[in-house]
């Protein structure tokens, strides 16, 4: 009895580490909201932050660089992961702009709440 009583927990304690391990930062921000987080000052002030590095111009280097932002119930930014780039400085200055920029904060029923949100930012000539 003793043994298969201590088999049983054993079963859920395994499951139960099993289900804290697989749980990771991308399950406590939702995708969907009833309003978006908002950079304040809009893009052009994430924008402003952003310099197109000497090493990516000179190679005519050009294209969109993706990040998610992770932004927390008070609208500064946890996390910024790029999700695709380009490269050669360009994906660090974008990271680095999104980590710095302030957001009002994304809410359901006037609740504000964690969100994660892509935003895109080209480099062109």
């Amino acid at each position: 009895m003793l043994n298969s009583t201590l088999k049983i927990i054993l079963f859920f304690t395994v499951i139960l580490l099993c289900t804290k391990l697989s749980y990771s930062q991308d399950d406590a921000y939702v995708t969907i909201a009833q309003v978006l987080p908002q950079p304040i000052g809009g893009m052009e002030a994430i924008n402003k932050r952003i310099n197109y590095p000497a090493l990516a111009r000179k190679a005519g280097i050009t294209g969109k660089v993706y990040v998610l932002a992770y932004i927390n119930e008070n609208g500064s930014v946890d996390n910024a992961k790029i999700v695709k780039g380009i490269g050669a400085g360009c994906d660090e200055e974008v990271a680095n702009a999104v980590k710095t920029a302030k957001f009002t904060p994304g809410k359901n029923d006037g609740v504000p709440i964690k969100m994660k949100l892509v935003l895109a930012f080209t480099f062109k000539e």
